[in-house]
């Protein structure tokens, strides 16, 4: 009886997976992960040069990712559909073969392998390597803390309505806003009107090759790569402020 071992991966440089990461990469005879069609993936672009000789690998390809509207039927039906096909798949190959599945950041946070996860429940035995956060990457390439004190982190989604978006704005001391991409111009205009916008940074490719770190106020709204979180730090008490 083999095993699904999802792999948390970190924030996309090789040298911030765990050391537990690395040696299940290493040795790994068969490994999935996702990726768009026409794309090798961000999780495999991450590991390349680790996978052992005669690997085997499953590229699952998301059969839509910005066509349509993620919150239409059509977009739902889809990768329901998708998700039930590879946890059909896995669950095979499972009840014979260890298999490595590949998973950006840390796999219980936002994690698309969340989907098989529960589709796969009682059918095979799961262990999840824990991976460092994308946002954490990312704050770290800012240099500076991303909370203190009392502060309040709100995590968003870019994905929000805009007043959903402003009204947590305001109401939250840090923000960490993901799922850009498209959504940056509105993301902009939220911040602005919660009186943020001065305070925000925009981290591009976090930790990988082409990182580029930026105040928000100063790109422009188009200029945003899938790879992208917004940040806002909070301003909580110092450790060496009086008491």
């Amino acid at each position: 009886m083999g095993r699904i071992i999802c792999c948390g991966l970190g924030p996309g440089d090789p040298d911030m997976m765990s050391v537990r990461a690395d040696r299940t990469v290493r040795g790994a005879q068969h490994v999935a992960y996702f990726r768009k069609k026409g794309r090798p993936g961000q999780a495999r672009r991450i590991v390349e040069g680790m996978l052992a000789g005669g690997v085997t690998e499953y590229p699952m390809e998301y059969p839509v990712t910005t066509e349509i509207a993620f919150d239409s039927a059509e977009y739902v039906q889809l990768l329901a559909g998708f998700y039930d096909e590879w946890a059909e798949r896995l669950a095979r190959l499972a009840r014979a073969v260890d298999v490595v599945v590949l998973c950006e950041g840390d796999p219980y946070f936002y994690g698309s392998f969340m989907h098989l996860h529960t589709r796969l429940q009682g059918r095979v035995e799961i262990e999840v390597i824990a991976g460092i956060p994308g946002m954490v990457g990312c704050w770290n390439a800012v240099g500076q803390p991303i909370a203190l004190g009392d502060d309040v982190t709100t995590v968003l989604m870019g994905t929000l309505a805009e007043d959903e978006l402003e009204r947590r704005m305001r109401d939250s001391d840090a923000l960490v806003i993901m799922k850009t991409g498209r959504n940056l111009a509105k993301v902009r205009r939220a911040l602005a009107s919660a009186g943020r916008l001065d305070d925000a940074w925009l981290v591009e490719r976090g930790t990988m090759p082409g990182e580029r770190v930026a105040r928000l106020a100063e790109i422009d709204a188009a200029d945003c790569p899938y790879f992208a979180i917004v940040l806002v730090h909070g301003k909580g008490r110092h450790l060496d402020a009086a008491e």
